[in-house]
């Protein structure tokens, strides 16, 4: 009884598990755009789709923010996510999806940092949380971090140069599948209590006997 309890909670978690894996995505290059208004990228490559990385462009990546609430484009600050989008569109040519992979938008304030300088050269992060629907139709969570370059002068004019992205997603398990895991347990826990109880009931009236 003991084993077949073990096996029945390990299956029924198992898909807690798999959800808790997660999709990784890496993207890179592309141009970008900043402003007081926002962060906007087009025309990142999606390099890397999982294990997936052929060498060459899987699909694009872009995003845009919502407008600065805090700090300053030039020493780093925070961004609304307000209006804000966040899509993954793929080629499908290399097993993964072909079209959209995800689509969907920041999820509370996107954090603008100046990560180094050096001479001329500026080095900025943006990263945030995000959240949408993955190509399955499952509703994801997840968070991304975006790489950039730039120069004093170009970064006046609102022109980032991205280098690399990283983007973390995990779906959300859904509300019914939650209840039937805990219905699965509630059952196997009734079940095992009637199992012990049927066991004294046996034993009592064998020693009565």
């Amino acid at each position: 009884m003991r084993r077949a309890l073990i096996l029945a909670v390990i299956s029924l978690t198992l898909p807690i598990a798999a959800w808790a894996d997660g999709i990784d995505l890496f993207n890179h290059f592309g141009s970008v755009s900043i402003s007081n208004a926002g962060i906007f990228s087009k025309g990142s490559q999606l390099s890397q789709y999982q294990a997936i990385n052929l060498g060459h462009s899987l699909g694009s990546v872009s995003f845009g923010t919502g407008a600065l609430l805090s700090g300053s484009i030039q020493a780093g600050g925070t961004f609304s996510d307000a209006g804000s989008f966040f899509n993954v569109v793929g080629k499908g040519n290399g097993g993964q999806p072909k079209g959209a992979i995800f689509t969907g938008a920041f999820v509370g304030p996107i954090s603008w940092t100046l990560v180094s300088q050096t001479g001329q050269s500026l080095i900025y992060q943006l990263s945030g949380a995000i959240s949408g629907t993955l190509f399955n139709g499952h509703m994801v969570t997840g968070t991304t971090t975006q790489l950039f370059h730039t120069t004093p002068a170009q970064l006046a004019q609102g022109i980032l140069h991205l280098t690399t992205g990283q983007t973390h997603l995990t779906s959300t398990p859904e509300p019914g599948t939650l209840g039937l895991l805990g219905l699965g347990l509630l059952g196997i826990a009734h079940r095992v209590r009637r199992g012990r109880f049927s066991t004294r009931q046996q034993t009592q009236q064998a020693q009565q006997a």
